[in-house]
């Protein structure tokens, strides 16, 4: 922080003299380091302070001192008696006026006095705790004047100090050694100082206002002025350089008004000229004409004064400043640039400085380029486009290529500057480029979408050439012709785009632009409708598709607004205003369409995938204005969607349909007597027929029915289905037709497969239901049992699908078992213990069996296309190879979520854990985040999980290294099995106290693995494990150096002494892993040993560096499976002495502890395309 400024002291003399400006008490230590006599000196500086203090006031009180006028205002408002200039801008704008005259008042008295003063007010407002000493130029020699023009240290006092010349002194600065390093200011942060930025730069513009009739042209203020502000914004200091580059442009920005000011007055004056001078001989003043001619002359002298000053403060700041290092003084730069340009654009609108704006664009920070790109909006609107011709063909494609930017803001101003250019120069932008940049109402950053499409709206569908309304037509019909006009310009636009077909992202980057088309549904829906007047402009059906889908978007943005998916982090927080204009939106739509629906699901009654579209408006009806006078219109619409389920089985319409049924059928609609009997009836309907030909199908308990029934049959499941998602259908008994169903597939098969996968969803739907709804009131316990029993059995049947023929039916067997035990898990946690006794089912063994061998089998195949994914691109492997890999990823992520849920046990994980390096590129991130969770369940079971998926991999790679084969393609190498131990050390992190336990134990169990039976006195040969040392080396990393010795410790328990010195090349393992706990380089010895030894031990080649250097290694993207768990861990430590603990060195009872550093990685490798065979 800035100390806060004291009374300036001034000694001035008329040659030679020294005046010592002090910004703050520190500069009596500054001062005091430089005189013998510490004590005199600082009682001197204060005697000289307090005379200068008493003179000052004397003469303020007599003459209107230069800062008279402020100190009374602010006393009169009570505040704080203001000295120093920098106090009273410090104030706020309420003294500036009268600061800026008591200075100007100070100056014509006393020049040097008061110059002095305003340029100690630049240094304190530098944050400056040094000193300014001043010394006249005029007996100084030019050359020994120029010599000591530096900025260097004074190795004597230990301070910084620029000498440097403003005429007519020779300024000396002096500051302490810290004072780059510090805040100053400018940047200071606060409210306080965010003011003092408005003040100082306002204070600037003031001082030359009023000094621009006066003392600003005698050659003495202006000119010391720039020299200070040209040297100062040159210094190494970035305080200097950063105030001082903003005083100076914001000085040329007052001259470029001052130079404006003179232009008028010399055209006023010029005109009168013209005037006086067209008079006739004898009524002309001479005299007059000379005083005019006289004035314009003089005029005209100090607009050229001013240009030159403005010229000199140009070249001796900006070209110097606008590359600064520092982005902030590049950003002052290119916003006063564009101003000046805007302002005095006969001299500054030009390609000699435009350039450098034009290569601004390309900075580093984006608040350079933002500023850049602000003030090119400001030129292109003030119709000043014609001398920017060469700039804007010279520099259009990186304008174009800035809606790209990285930075939001930057790319949505970048939107608007084109918007600007394309309004003010029509042929700057060639339809590619429109086209290009339209593209970007599909992007996911919303403010940028709905800047293009404003853009979209202005350029397309607001072209005066829509609007020309056809002769003798009414106003109704050139309503619905401008509609239309503007819908086909959309459609075309939409058809063009080839890359998107999202319109419900297009009509969200259209709602606040286009909001008053895409809002009128009456004309919309008026081009779905006949009309007898326009039967040549028909919509064609593609054309009608589109106007519906943009209706269903429309319906949807009014009725629910942003985010969509994808846009925005959350859901938005609408204030009052805003919800009331959606409530009045609502209310519209429902009024219009439930009059409208009908009539369009009548004229599509055929089209399914229109009728899936229209029928989704229901669902957004307003119930609140919902009333029995449109009764009529209710019954219609209901009529219209019984007709449309009944004539249809699309799974999209089913669903559609079943939405728009549960939401007419709510219990606080008025509706509800009108729609609730139609379901019922309809669903009913569909029971007994679903029946009826059951029974008839079935002969001595097999399926026996034709073609023509079973169609019948499966369409009549399908809607049972459909329907019972949206809402409860257990009264109708589905789950005993379904559970029919089953048995005669179990017990005779012969059931079509589709039928199987239907009845398997249909009881599924049931079963979920009943899990969602049990426990809602008191539950007994005959209840309770017979609810388990169900679920037993439908987990029993399920358990037998697993072993269809039929690929489709194993996989929605698997899949209904997951919902329905992740949903038993899910109601057992949220249970009420006062709503009895609750449902406990566990899966049996051979279930869990059966479920992790499915995914083994079914999402675990095909390696050789799997393994490098990433690399193939997606018209290689073609949608059906796509379609695969999605569906794979279901079966994984169900599974996962079994494990995550606590349904199966952590240790049925292994298998998957197994595969995370191989299927890294199609699964590494469903399983990474399954490991993620599991730790946060149990810590130490999730690591024991991890040890026996490494050891498991390992024995069944030495079992085959002894039988003397080469590895299988099913049996993972050794170097892959170290890459999967690598990638397990990268998930642990970098809190080095949370996983102290979990990497204990795995070098703990490690160690006991590979010295398993191993006696240190008899044995002379290595253990047969031992190699597993380098995989274990792995977790060294995450050991903290406490730990590392613990288990280093552990290790000479079970090794010994002699046998941890061994340099044979059979214990090169033990050396290695020794390398890694203690940090030394004896790791690459062991390395260049292990790597040569191909034939006992698998190839290290791949991993020949060090333990201790390594390198970072990204991982993928962390995708969730569900939602969050409550970790069932160990808690972490909280207070400072358990921290303390937790640091301290473990011991051999205490080896379960340990921590995590992820401070060095290794950069991945090729890792081997084999896998491993799973035993059964």
């Amino acid at each position: 922080m800035i100390a806060e400024p004291t009374l300036l002291s001034r000694s001035v003399q008329k040659e030679n003299s020294v005046v010592d400006v002090s910004s703050c008490a520190s500069v009596h230590h500054v001062s005091s380091e430089r005189n013998e006599n510490r004590q005199k000196t600082v009682r001197g500086k204060r005697k000289a302070r307090e005379c200068s203090e008493n003179a000052k006031r004397k003469h303020s009180k007599s003459s209107n001192g230069s800062l008279g006028r402020a100190e009374n205002e602010q006393l009169k408002n009570g505040d704080v008696e203001a000295v120093t200039l920098f106090e009273v801008v410090s104030m706020g704008r309420n003294a500036m006026q009268a600061v800026v005259d008591d200075w100007i008042d100070a100056y014509t008295g006393d020049r040097d006095s008061a110059l002095l003063d305003l340029i100690s007010f630049f240094i304190q407002c530098s944050g400056c705790k040094g000193m300014v000493t001043a010394e006249m130029f005029q007996s100084k020699k030019g050359t020994d004047v120029m010599s000591k023009m530096v900025e260097d240290l004074d190795e004597d006092t230990g301070l910084q100090y620029k000498k440097f010349l403003a005429f007519p002194w020779i300024l000396t600065v002096t500051w302490p050694l810290d004072m780059d390093s510090g805040e100053y200011p400018l940047i200071m942060s606060g409210l306080y100082w965010k003011r003092f930025r408005s003040h100082f730069c306002e204070f600037v513009s003031v001082l030359v206002a009023q000094c621009q009739n006066c003392v600003i042209f005698d050659g003495y203020l202006l000119n010391t002025l720039i020299s200070l502000l040209t040297e100062l914004s040159d210094s190494r200091v970035r305080a200097f350089r950063h105030t001082c580059t903003l005083a100076a442009v914001k000085l040329l920005s007052a001259l470029v008004n001052v130079a404006l000011n003179l232009s008028v007055s010399v055209d006023n004056s010029q005109r009168l000229y013209e005037v006086e001078l067209a008079k006739m001989a004898s009524k002309r003043a001479s005299p007059r004409l000379d005083r005019i001619q006289r004035k314009i002359s003089e005029l005209q002298d100090r607009k050229c004064e001013i240009e030159n000053m403005m010229d000199a403060i140009f070249k001796g700041v900006f070209l110097k400043r606008y590359r600064d290092v520092i982005p902030e003084i590049r950003a002052i730069c290119m916003e006063e640039l564009t101003v000046w340009m805007k302002l005095y654009s006969s001299v500054f609108l030009n390609d000699s400085y435009l350039k450098y704006v034009g290569w601004m664009m390309h900075d580093k920070q984006p608040d350079v380029r933002l500023k850049c790109v602000l003030g090119l909006q400001a030129l292109y609107q003030d119709q000043s486009s014609s001398k920017m011709d060469l700039f804007t063909i010279r520099f259009k494609e990186r304008m174009i290529s800035m809606t790209l930017d990285k930075d939001h803001e930057v790319a949505i101003q970048a939107m608007r500057l084109l918007m600007v250019i394309s309004q003010s120069c029509e042929d700057v932008l060639s339809p590619d480029d429109h086209k290009n940049v339209f593209q970007f109402v599909y992007c996911s950053h919303r403010p940028l979408a709905t800047t293009a499409g404003e853009f979209l709206y202005n350029r397309l569908l607001s072209n005066h050439e829509l609007s020309k309304p056809r002769d003798g037509a009414s106003d109704q019909e050139r309503h619905r012709e401008l509609v239309l006009a503007r819908v086909r310009a959309l459609i075309h636009f939409h058809t063009e785009n080839e890359l998107h077909q999202h319109v419900l992202y297009l009509v969200d980057s259209l709602w606040d632009s286009a909001g008053a088309l895409l809002k009128d549904w009456t004309g919309l829906t008026s081009l779905l409708l006949p009309h007898t007047s326009c039967q040549e402009q028909a919509l064609s059906s593609a054309e009608e598709a589109f106007v519906i889908e943009l209706i269903l978007a429309s319906v949807r943005q009014a009725a629910e607004g942003p985010p969509l998916s994808g846009r925005g982090a959350g859901k938005k927080v609408i204030n009052t205003k805003e919800k009331k204009l959606q409530i009045d939106d609502c209310t519209k739509l429902t009024e219009h369409f439930i009059k409208v629906l009908p009539e369009l699901l009548s004229k599509y009654s055929e089209d399914a995938e229109k009728l899936a579209s229209l029928l989704k408006i229901p669902q957004y009806f307003q119930t609140d204005t919902c009333d029995h006078e449109n009764s009529q219109c209710v019954r219609a619409l209901l009529a219209e969607l019984e007709a449309a389920v009944d004539r249809h089985t699309d799974a999209g319409l089913l669903e559609a349909a079943a939405r728009s049924y549960q939401s007419l059928c709510a219990q606080d609609l008025p509706w509800h007597s009108l729609a609730r009997p139609s379901f019922d009836r309809l669903i009913q309907h569909w029971t007994d027929t679903l029946g009826t030909r059951l029974g008839e199908s079935l002969s001595d308990g097999c399926f026996t029915a034709n073609e023509d029934s079973t169609l019948e049959f499966l369409s009549t499941l399908k809607k049972l289905n459909a329907f019972n998602v949206a809402q409860d259908l257990s009264k109708w008994s589905l789950y005993e037709l379904g559970t029919r169903l089953l048995d005669v597939e179990i017990k005779h098969s012969g059931l079509p497969m589709e039928v199987t996968i239907e009845a398997l969803r249909c009881m599924c739907s049931c079963i979920l239901w009943k899990l969602n709804t049990f426990g809602e009131g008191l539950t007994s316990r005959e209840s309770a049992l017979q609810q388990r029993s169900q679920l037993r059995a439908f987990c029993e049947k399920c358990h037998r699908c697993l072993w269809h023929a039929e690929q489709l039916v194993r996989e929605q067997a698997f899949m209904c078992l997951s919902d329905v035990l992740i949903a038993h898990n899910y109601q057992l946690q949220m249970w009420d213990s006062s709503a009895g006794t609750p449902l406990l089912y566990t899966p049996d063994p051979k279930l869990q069996k059966a479920l992790l061998s499915f995914v083994v089998e079914h999402v675990f195949t095909s390696p050789e296309q799997d393994t490098h994914s990433s690399k193939v691109s997606e018209s290689e492997c073609g949608d059906g190879r796509l379609e695969d890999l999605h569906r794979r990823r279901n079966l994984l992520a169900a599974y996962c979520k079994l494990i995550v849920h606590s349904v199966l046990e952590m240790s049925m994980a292994t298998e998957l854990f197994k595969q995370y390096v191989k299927f890294y590129n199609d699964f590494g991130d469903i399983i990474k985040e399954t490991l993620n969770r599991t730790r946060q369940m149990d810590k130490m079971e999730s690591a024991r999980t991890l040890v026996q998926c490494l050891q498991q991999l390992y024995l069944r790679l030495k079992q085959e290294q002894d039988r003397g084969n080469t590895c299988s393609s099913r049996v993972q190498t050794y170097s892959s099995i170290k890459e999967l131990a690598r990638r397990f050390s990268l998930t642990f992190g970098w809190d080095q106290i949370k996983s102290r336990e979990s990497l204990a134990m795995i070098h703990r169990d490690g160690i006991e693995f590979v010295f398993k039976g191993f006696v240190q006195q008899s044995e002379k040969h290595s253990p047969p494990y031992i190699s597993y040392l380098t995989i274990l080396s792995e977790f060294s990393s995450k050991l903290l150096k406490p730990d590392k010795k613990t288990i280093y410790s552990y290790l000479q328990k079970f090794a010994g002494e002699q046998v941890i010195n061994n340099r044979e090349e059979s214990w090169m393992p033990l050396i290695y892993y020794r390398a890694s706990l203690m940090g030394t380089a004896e790791g690459e010895d062991a390395i260049s040993f292990i790597s040569s030894d191909t034939n006992k031990q698998p190839s290290l080649s791949n991993r020949s560096r060090s333990p201790s250097v390594r390198q970072v290694n990204s991982e993928g993207d962390q995708r969730f499976l569900s939602p969050s768990l409550e970790p069932k861990g160990n808690e972490l430590l909280k207070s400072s002495e358990d921290s303390k603990v937790q640091q301290a060195p473990l011991s051999r009872e205490q080896l379960s502890s340990s921590l995590v550093s992820d401070k060095v990685l290794r950069s991945s490798d090729e890792v081997d395309v084999d896998t491993v065979d799973i035993d059964g």
